[in-house]
């Protein structure tokens, strides 16, 4: 009884799962499908394989679309963003979580808040004109990482409060300097949560529509998210192109996700260091 109950149990477990994994991979494929049609056949969206398969749209797309320089944006914006988000988190929890004081305990929980507080974007575009850097490359690097920073932290924070201070005392009693603690020990110990943010937030950054809608008014400035709009007009909408655009974006995200994805298990998965 309680064998045949295991494999209704696993059965269910298991089709619940395909069925999930087919309602990611179903729209996927039919975009990828759709990236060869003509526009004809583009505009139903269905999956059936096109008559004439038209490769010549993804030079169309890298012609038109201005995919080199939409791509160096997304680039720029994902890796620097980033980089500076996994800088600034490190430093920052390492700091908060070593010395628990009053004045720290408020700083991260003020921090972490950002979690939970929704963007406002009203009074967010009035900040970054008043800063002069609305509609710049550098603003909506920062902007990201002001909006990445407190889940990052959150992470951060919880492994560096994993690490053993016998590690610390062992290291200051060598001659160790608190920068050489962080930057020679600590900083080594945390990779696995670095990697799994940096992945993460480039990820993130990367996929992103809305930002770069609100707050880049110039096309140059334009991630490869924004590049789809090269191929909507006003009485025409190429479907087969758009399709091509975004299969020529997904491309660098999920190569970046397959290298970074052990890093992310390991990462997620690892809540204590062992010495």
């Amino acid at each position: 009884m309680m064998r045949s109950r295991g494999r209704i149990t696993a059965l269910i477990l298991n089709l619940t799962a395909i069925i999930l994994s087919l309602i990611f991979i179903i729209p996927m494929v039919v975009i990828f499908i759709n990236s060869f049609k003509s526009p004809a056949e583009s505009n139903t969206m269905s999956m059936r394989l096109p008559t004439e398969w038209m490769f010549e749209n993804y030079s169309v797309v890298v012609e038109r679309g201005k995919v080199f320089a939409s791509f160096l944006n997304s680039f720029c914006y994902a890796a620097c963003s980033a980089i500076l988000i996994v800088v600034l988190v490190a430093m920052a929890a390492f700091v908060l979580s070593r010395n628990r004081s009053g004045i720290n305990r408020f700083i991260y929980y003020f921090i972490i808040l950002g979690i939970a507080m929704p963007v406002s974007n009203v009074p967010l575009m009035k900040v970054m004109k008043a800063l002069h850097i609305i509609n710049t490359r550098p603003g909506i690097i920062l902007l990201y990482a002001a909006i990445n920073i407190p889940i990052s932290l959150f992470i951060v924070y919880g492994f560096v409060a994993s690490i053993h201070k016998e590690i610390d005392e062992a290291a200051i009693i060598d001659g160790c300097t608190p920068i050489q603690l962080f930057t020679r020990v600590i900083i080594h110990l945390l990779k696995p949560a670095l990697v799994t943010i940096f992945v993460l937030n480039f990820m993130g950054v990367w996929n992103d529509f809305t930002m770069p809608l609100y707050y880049l008014n110039n096309s140059r400035k334009w991630p490869m998210t924004l590049a789809v709009y090269n191929f909507f007009g006003m009485y025409e909408r190429q479907y087969n192109l758009v399709c091509a655009d975004i299969v020529l974006t997904m491309c660098p995200v999920l190569l970046i996700f397959i290298l970074g994805q052990k890093y992310i298990v390991g990462g997620i998965s690892t809540g204590a260091v062992k010495g």
